[in-house]
């Protein structure tokens, strides 16, 4: 085997996994960041009153998650059966016509009650995408890569996360400044402007060979007929941990993203363009975090540097709050830099953590259902939960930081948990060829 090929493997394979997750990430935010700014203007009633309508505009988000579980039944199961890489090439495909489609949205002014169904329609569809993307990228990271160095590799993954999110602020930075603004139209552009990243991903991740470690399943015989089936009936354990870990992975973003740009526009009196620049520059720190955060998963253990980003965000999160009332650029820049911190502490290690608890025959499966599961309960719950409660506080965040504890502490239980559950990765510390997987059937 050539030694050089195989070394190229796992960072060429973990590229891949990260572009790919990118555009999905920045698809998927890019909805966040409108239903927070501007969907409530332009697709829903004008006479609706302006609190109730960001409670629904943002709440829209939730439909994404709705989707997400039946993307991960359906991709789970063809990625376990079929292979991880002709899922993620739908995946992605999926995504972009979901993203462009909502750019290319008439208002409600042109067509009265069905935007709104239509904006919901591919939201929906959005989350379908993504709930088979995130399990099979992170296989494609973690199964090309040798056991010493999987949580490093699998961060690309969660790196796809930053890149998405950071894309995404600068995408609506710049239309901030086309014409007379988002408010004018120019909120489209980011959506419309996936396609172009569209294509880039896909030549990407068409260059990438199969998971070795699927490769491997097939030949000797271990594929799983009903993967889902075997998940939910044997491993309801593991699941339910799974799902617990990812708790503030999937919901905790919004407490410190896109939530908080909202909080910091509407009651703290924050311009838009001052938030999404501090946004940005997290963005960057949370890019070079991430990395950092798999190499320590990799040193010591990941479950420990999760547990430090955990208590991190619940902590931060506060005077996050709290300072963004000074307005001043300086104060709101660091404080989300230090968000990113924990972000990627939290966020990193999780790709290795969730596929090393199923064996290879069911993984796919088995992390999208514990991902998801966690995206359909916190994931779908926060954006409507946090305004919720924003209100009932009389615009005071107190119950947010009590809401985010709360998930905070289920979320190092269950990371803690994980650490009894790990499968036992193959023998040896190497990549094997890619055999394709049809040869091998």
């Amino acid at each position: 085997m050539n030694t050089k090929a195989s070394h190229a493997r796992p960072r060429k394979a973990a590229f891949a996994a990260l572009a790919g997750t990118s555009i999905e990430w920045y698809d998927f935010f890019i909805y966040a960041t409108a239903a927070a700014l501007v969907f409530r203007q332009f697709f829903f009633p004008p006479d609706m009153d302006p609190v109730i309508g960001t409670i629904v505009a943002f709440g829209t988000t939730s439909f994404g998650y709705l989707g997400r579980p039946i993307g991960a039944f359906i991709f789970g199961h063809l990625g376990d059966r079929s292979g991880r890489k002709p899922v993620l090439v739908a995946t992605l495909m999926l995504m972009g016509l979901g993203t462009v489609g909502i750019g290319l949205l008439p208002s409600y002014e042109t067509v009265g009650p069905l935007a709104p169904l239509l904006l919901i329609t591919l939201r929906l569809l959005q989350g379908v995408a993504m709930g088979g993307e995130w399990g099979g990228a992170a296989l494609l990271a973690v199964e090309h890569a040798p056991a010493s160095r999987r949580t490093f590799f699998g961060s690309f993954v969660q790196l796809g996360s930053a890149v998405g999110a950071t894309l995404s602020a600068a995408m609506f930075a710049l239309s901030e400044m086309i014409g007379d603004g988002l408010v004018a139209g120019s909120w489209r552009i980011p959506f419309v402007a996936s396609a172009v990243l569209l294509i880039i991903g896909l030549v990407i991740r068409l260059q990438v060979g199969e998971s070795p470690e699927f490769v491997r399943a097939v030949a000797k015989g271990e594929i799983t007929k009903a993967p889902a089936r075997v998940v939910l009936t044997k491993m309801p354990k593991r699941l339910l941990i799974g799902i617990g870990a990812m708790l503030v992975a999937t919901g905790g973003y919004y407490v410190t993203s896109s939530f908080f740009l909202a909080y910091a526009t509407e009651q703290a009196g924050v311009p838009v363009a001052l938030v999404l620049n501090a946004l940005i520059v997290a963005g960057l720190f949370e890019m070079a975090f991430m990395p950092l955060a798999g190499l320590l998963g990799d040193k010591w253990k990941p479950q420990y540097v999760v547990i430090v980003g955990l208590v991190g965000i619940t902590l931060i999160a506060v005077p996050l709050y709290l300072l963004s009332h000074t307005g001043s650029m300086l104060v709101i820049t660091v404080m989300l830099s230090m968000t990113a911190l924990f972000t990627a502490c939290n966020y990193g290690p999780m790709a290795s953590i969730l596929s090393s608890i199923f064996p290879v025959n069911v993984r796919y499966t088995g992390t999208s259902f514990a991902y998801q599961g966690a995206a359909l309960t916190a994931g779908a719950l926060t954006p409507i939960v946090l305004p919720t409660l924003l209100g009932i506080a009389g615009g005071s965040p107190w119950l947010i930081f009590c809401y985010l504890a709360v998930f905070s502490g289920v979320a190092a239980g269950c990371v803690l948990a994980t650490r009894k559950l790990t499968v036992a990765l193959p023998v040896a510390d190497s990549i094997v060829t890619g055999t394709p997987v049809a040869e091998l059937r």
